[in-house]
């Protein structure tokens, strides 16, 4: 059982919605990013999203992009983002850590995709969100991933229909990412109402944890939206407080009123 099915049966035991905080690794400098990822678990997040800075994040808005640009104007890079990863796994071996990002940091780093599996197990990742390797390029990565015991985690989409879907989930694990908003990161609000149906059609296919990201950056609307999925991501509203140059203690603080908000939900 890796960390992200453990995470979610403990759950599940008590009755309680997942929070997942999304943060760029480095963002926005090597020490303040430290700090941060080593105080969500503290702050009640349970599983992390730590994003790969990458030049051209398509699926981001520009609070993310931005992110992107200042980690990597500090040194981030694949490097740097599992070096960070192996620091948090010294105190914590228990939350589960997502790498989201994008393919061609991977592909171009020294080794390709088979030293950077061996890297991100060692460095105690869990899982991988490839936001642009759709399902027909599975070999490239996603089952090299799961060979190599990673879970793979697919987004799905308003617009992922009943004729998609099944090759979306076909090599899905632990849980999947259904996107609530039409668009990039940080965009228009999420709406309960919109989202419950979409998550029951994606939980009765998939079988597995459905978490909705997109669109959540208050701790009203994580509860709202934890109340019709099994959990809920924040990303850009965490992400902004820390361009905004907050406080390690108060980007924490932030972080916790979601959570709280999620775990109501």
């Amino acid at each position: 059982m890796s960390r992200i099915d453990a995470k979610f049966a403990r759950l599940n035991a008590g009755n309680r919605k997942a929070f997942v905080a999304y943060v760029m690794a480095g963002d926005p400098d090597p020490d303040s990013s430290a700090q941060i990822l080593a105080g969500l678990p503290a702050a009640g997040v349970d599983i992390i999203e730590l994003g790969v800075p990458f030049t051209d994040p398509m699926a981001d808005g520009p609070v993310i992009e931005a992110a992107a640009h200042r980690s990597l104007d500090a040194g981030g890079s694949v490097s740097a983002t599992l070096e960070m990863a192996r620091n948090f796994r010294k105190t914590d071996d228990d939350t589960p850590i997502v790498l989201m990002g994008y393919y061609n940091p991977i592909y171009a780093r020294p080794g390709g995709v088979e030293q950077f599996l061996k890297d991100a197990v060692d460095a105690g990742i869990d899982g991988l969100i490839v936001v642009d390797l759709p399902p027909e390029e599975d070999a490239e990565l996603c089952i090299p991933a799961q060979q190599a015991g990673l879970n793979f985690i697919r987004l799905a989409t308003p617009t992922t229909d009943e004729k998609r879907l099944p090759a979306v989930l076909a090599n899905t694990s632990g849980f999947v990412y259904y996107v609530a908003v039409t668009g990039t990161t940080g965009g228009a609000a999420a709406r309960a109402e919109d989202v419950a149906p979409e998550v029951a059609r994606i939980s009765q296919a998939a079988g597995l944890p459905v978490v909705v990201g997109f669109g959540i950056s208050t701790p009203e609307a994580a509860q709202s939206i934890a109340s019709v999925a099994d959990g809920c991501v924040v990303g850009s509203a965490i992400v902004k407080k820390i361009g905004a140059g907050e406080s390690v203690d108060d980007v924490l603080k932030f972080v916790k009123t979601l959570a709280d908000g999620a775990h109501r939900g």
